[in-house]
């Protein structure tokens, strides 16, 4: 019996990199995933990795999930994503909102359309998934709502380092928008026993995405694997929310102080 034998956890993004490894992790812990993505075949992306792959892996250690294809741009594929979750399991008791969208491109050059699409796809869709499934939440008087963020999120320090003009501003107004949502939707649900956090790797993690952004190196020294994300998104989807809620959690130091407590 995991900790999350019998909980029912969406996962969007799942077809690939932290979303895969996540899915996976809260499938290994008992939890009936629904993996979302809009990669059903390995024809329709650059990158590696499809969501039927990921419901493979988890079927064959034993454990139990679906694939539901899902472009979290579309308010009605996000409708479509909960009611299926909901039609084959159950109420959801987790919510991990990880797709993304990102184009690393400076201010001076982003096209409204790529704009639109990334703040559509990493704040108007956990905004919404949240919305669709608050209520089961709450009737239950208990759910998990984590965001994935990242590093960027953060101001960058004077004078600039080397990176400033790679083109991340719009990823970081994202990210920094999902944090805020993060802590105020935590202080609106605490009193429901609903816990929402959000969770950044300490380190770039080796993804096809990092990697194809050359963000990092399959062999880069200081990379952090994604298991580490899995297993720190594994500790903010089953603890109280009266113990841990409304962070905004670094992946490393999470597992780090949740060890020495």
């Amino acid at each position: 019996m995991g900790v999350l034998e019998g909980k029912v956890a969406v996962v969007t993004g799942a077809s690939r990199g932290i979303g895969a490894a996540i899915a996976e992790r809260l499938a290994a812990e008992g939890a009936k995933v629904v993996a979302a993505a809009r990669t059903v075949e390995a024809s329709q992306s650059r990158l590696e990795g499809t969501i039927g792959d990921t419901v493979a892996r988890i079927e064959a250690a034993g454990g139990t999930a679906f694939a539901q294809p899902t472009d979290l741009s579309r308010e009605q594929d996000r409708q479509a994503l909960v009611q299926a979750a909901e039609e084959r399991y159950g109420t959801v008791d987790i919510l991990v909102n990880n797709a993304a969208v990102t184009y690393f491109t400076p201010v001076s050059e982003f096209t409204d359309r790529r704009y639109d699409l990334m703040f559509e796809v990493q704040v108007n869709a956990p905004f919404h998934l949240a919305r669709l499934v608050i209520p089961g939440m709450r009737e239950r008087g208990a759910g998990w709502i984590l965001n994935i963020s990242s590093i960027a999120a953060r101001h960058p320090t004077f004078p600039p380092g080397p990176y400033a003009g790679f083109g991340g501003t719009v990823y970081g107004m994202c990210k920094a928008a999902l944090e805020r949502f993060t802590t105020g939707l935590a202080a609106e649900l605490y009193a429901d026993g609903i816990a929402v956090n959000a969770l950044s790797p300490n380190q770039v993690v080796p993804t096809p995405g990092t990697l194809f952004h050359r963000l990092t190196t399959d062999d880069a020294p200081d990379n952090e694997p994604p298991e580490v994300m899995a297993d720190a998104a594994l500790a903010l989807c089953h603890r109280p929310a009266a113990e841990l809620t409304g962070r905004i959690a670094y992946s490393q130091d999470l597992l780090a102080e949740l060890q020495a407590s």
